[in-house]
């Protein structure tokens, strides 16, 4: 079913999207640190238990010890112990950075700034940010993406400085920072996708979770009252946002054109605002807005030239 994974990443990108409403609401009550130690360890749980119930029914894709750890043509649903540990770690260590500069910017901002829809249009300036390592990366750049990158910086102005850079929220800052890690995070997570994605997920948020509680107990006060404040957030991130997205993201990942996967999980942002505005009664200013639609064209921007050639790819071998 080719649909399979286009819808997947359709969910993920709701669940991502709600996501930043629930982080939101537990920004009042919880410290960074703890929060993600908290969710993180959710995420474990329930993952663990999907993972039971797979075993149960026979659909679990344990490490195979035949395989070799050093494999140079690894494929779907063949890898061992130690890729499983690598490749968790790997993304754990990541996520872990990421998820804490982006709840310690949803933190910062203002209870006025409408922070769930603005860190959700930041956040999802990540994928333009792949396109650009890509580069780095000895790819050779089409010219849509540097107009991809102008139309981004021109959004991103109007979004976070539409007052001038000396009235720009930390907040902004600190998200957009954490946009870094995200999109290293999907780099990372496409080295590794011939590992079981439920699998996968567990590791990395189990990496996540400990190195979280580890600076939480260190930086910290975390007290059992203030996570019992944010439970119910709490249980959605680590349920749904960690448990059930970042999952659905690893598994769709490995059948999904990556142009299509970038451009659907983009789309949290948009979620996000509209959580922002139907649940938390959040606004954007009309400033704001557009350039919340100039990130977004961007976004979409950026895609262009791998749909192209991806497409191209395609039409070449349906001729052959």
């Amino acid at each position: 079913m080719k649909a399979k994974g286009p819808i997947m990443l359709l969910i993920t990108a709701f669940l991502w999207g709600m996501a930043f409403v629930a982080q939101s609401q537990a920004a009042d009550a919880v410290q960074p640190f703890t929060f993600n130690a908290s969710r993180n360890f959710v995420g474990v749980l329930f993952l663990t238990l999907v993972i039971y119930a797979r075993g149960r029914m026979g659909q679990d894709v344990p490490a195979s010890k035949q395989v070799s750890a050093v494999s140079k043509t690894p494929c779907l649903g063949s890898y061992s112990r130690r890729m499983l540990l690598v490749g968790g770690a790997a993304c754990g260590i990541v996520l872990c950075a990421s998820s804490y500069l982006q709840q310690l910017g949803i933190t910062a901002y203002p209870a006025d700034a409408a922070a769930s829809g603005r860190s959700g249009f930041v956040t999802a300036t990540y994928m333009i940010m792949v396109a650009v390592f890509a580069i780095f990366a000895g790819k050779k750049a089409h010219p849509i993406v540097f107009v991809a990158v102008a139309v981004a910086m021109v959004g991103m102005y109007l979004l976070c400085a539409p007052n001038g850079f000396d009235n720009i929220y930390w907040g902004d800052v600190l998200v957009l920072v954490s946009a870094v890690g995200y999109a290293l995070h999907i780099i990372v997570i496409d080295r590794y996708t011939h590992i079981d994605g439920v699998r996968l997920s567990r590791v990395q948020l189990l990496v996540a979770g400990s190195v979280s509680l580890v600076c939480a107990l260190m930086f910290e006060h975390p007290e059992p009252s203030q996570v019992m404040a944010a439970l119910l957030p709490i249980l959605y991130a680590g349920i749904f946002s960690d448990g059930v997205a970042y999952t659905l993201q690893i598994v769709a990942q490995q059948t999904t054109d990556p142009t299509v996967a970038a451009i659907l999980m983009s789309l949290e942002s948009v979620f996000a605002a509209l959580g922002g505005w139907v649940i938390l009664g959040e606004q954007l200013g009309a400033v704001e807005l557009c350039g919340c639609a100039l990130v977004f064209v961007a976004v979409m921007m950026a895609q262009v030239p791998d749909f192209m050639e991806n497409a191209r790819k395609k039409s070449l071998e349906f001729k052959g």
